[in-house]
């Protein structure tokens, strides 16, 4: 079992910036790619980014791309969000997502473990 607990989310104005954190216990934490979702109110949940095992390789969603970077400290269990310029619509609940495929689609939502997401919430 992987168990990710995520932080960092709360209130910011349009242009702000905020870095979310999710950290890792339960299994060698470099044995797993990393990924973040957010799920916006009375919508499904969505791919933000995600970053593979080593951290060499990052996806972004098309509407976060230039804004958001994922990054993650394999030594320390953490992988990060830092999203700036945010906008009102990507005001959600980002969660953390764990799979041992790190290969593929990374947009799907075939993760093996998951966070249990922190309120980001973003005013005009």
């Amino acid at each position: 079992q992987v168990q990710l607990v995520e932080s960092g989310g709360g209130s910011v104005q349009a242009g702000g910036s905020m870095r979310l954190s999710c950290a890792a216990s339960g299994r060698t934490f470099s044995d797993y790619a990393m990924g973040w979702f957010r799920q916006a109110p009375g919508k499904e949940r969505i791919f933000v980014s995600a970053i593979s095992r080593s951290g060499s390789r990052l996806y972004y969603a098309d509407s976060v791309k230039d804004r958001f970077t994922i990054d993650r400290d394999n030594a320390k269990n953490t992988v990060s969000l830092q999203m700036n310029n945010l906008k009102p619509e990507d005001t959600a609940v980002y969660y953390c997502a764990a799979r041992t495929k790190d290969y593929g689609d990374w947009s799907t939502l075939n993760y093996n473990y998951w966070g249990q997401g922190t309120q980001v919430t973003v005013s005009s």
